[in-house]
Parts: C-alpha cells; sequence; structure tokens
C-alpha cells in the first residue's frame, strides 16, 4: 500500500478531522478515563448520601412515633393510677365503716364500742 493509498483511506473516513481526533483520543485516553471514575464516583457518593438522607428521615419518622407511643402510655399509667388511688379510697371507707358498724340492735349498748 502506498501513501496515496492511505490518504485515499483517510480521506474517505473524514480527512483530517479524523487524524485530529485519533490523536486527541489518544493522547488524553488516560484522562478521560480518570474523569469517567470520578463521574461513576461522584454518582456513588449521591447515592450513598441519598440513602443516608433516606435512613436518617426514617430514624426521625420512628422516634417521633415512639415519642407520641410513650407519651399515649404515660397518659394510661395516669389513668391506671388514679383508678387505683380510688379504689383504694373507697376501700378504705368501707373498712371504716365496717369498724363503726353496731352489731347491736338500737345501740344502746354498742359492740364494738365507740365515741360515735
Amino acid at each position: 500500500m502506498g501513501l496515496n493509498d492511505w490518504l485515499a483511506i483517510i480521506g474517505a473516513i473524514g480527512g483530517s478531522s479524523t487524524i485530529t481526533w485519533l490523536i486527541t483520543f489518544w493522547a488524553n485516553r488516560k484522562t478521560n478515563a480518570r474523569k469517567e471514575d470520578a463521574t461513576a464516583d461522584s454518582m456513588e457518593d449521591e447515592n450513598e448520601r441519598k440513602q443516608v438522607a433516606w435512613l436518617e428521615d426514617r430514624i426521625a419518622q420512628r422516634d417521633t412515633k415512639i415519642d407520641a407511643l410513650y407519651v399515649e402510655m404515660r397518659q394510661e399509667q395516669k389513668a391506671h393510677i388514679e383508678t387505683i388511688y380510688k379504689l383504694h379510697e373507697v376501700e378504705l371507707k368501707l373498712k371504716d365503716a365496717e369498724m363503726r358498724r353496731c352489731d347491736v340492735p338500737r345501740c344502746a349498748n354498742r359492740l364494738p364500742p365507740s365515741d360515735y
């Protein structure tokens, strides 16, 4: 193959712009590879940031839900304790009434004796 054949092939492929492109491609191949790696790394970092943000949001939602459940539980405990106090108060009144009950009719000789 002679020089004219090579020039004909280069002219058919695209002329001097093809030669310029080939030289640029060959000279910048490592730089282009680094750019592609950097782009891939930045996309991975962005995905990780999005995942971390999603997880933080999810944790915040769960914390809010847990706080609401604790508030509800404390209210139920308070209501339960108030009910227990009321029942104990009624129980004490019942015990007091049993102690003051008169076993003798007409209470002339009260048994058990009392100052009532």
